[in-house]
């Protein structure tokens, strides 16, 4: 969690994995949504920003 709010906070990248599928975003903020954690995050390529629960990403890793 203090990685995501740190890659936030910085707006780094991070790579992750959610259900056999893997993204790179820039992370934009880690915020409540409903009763769960999510981190936004921005596809750098196209702009589109992405909701991420926190419980189903499988693993990350923050690029600096």
């Amino acid at each position: 969690m203090d990685q995501l709010e740190h890659a936030a906070r910085k707006g780094l990248r991070v790579a992750l994995s959610r259900r056999g599928t893997e993204y790179i975003v820039v992370a934009l903020r880690v915020t409540s949504v409903g009763r769960y954690e999510a981190l936004i995050g921005r596809l750098p390529m196209t702009g589109e920003e992405l909701t991420f629960r926190l419980n189903d990403i499988e693993s990350f890793q923050v690029i600096e």
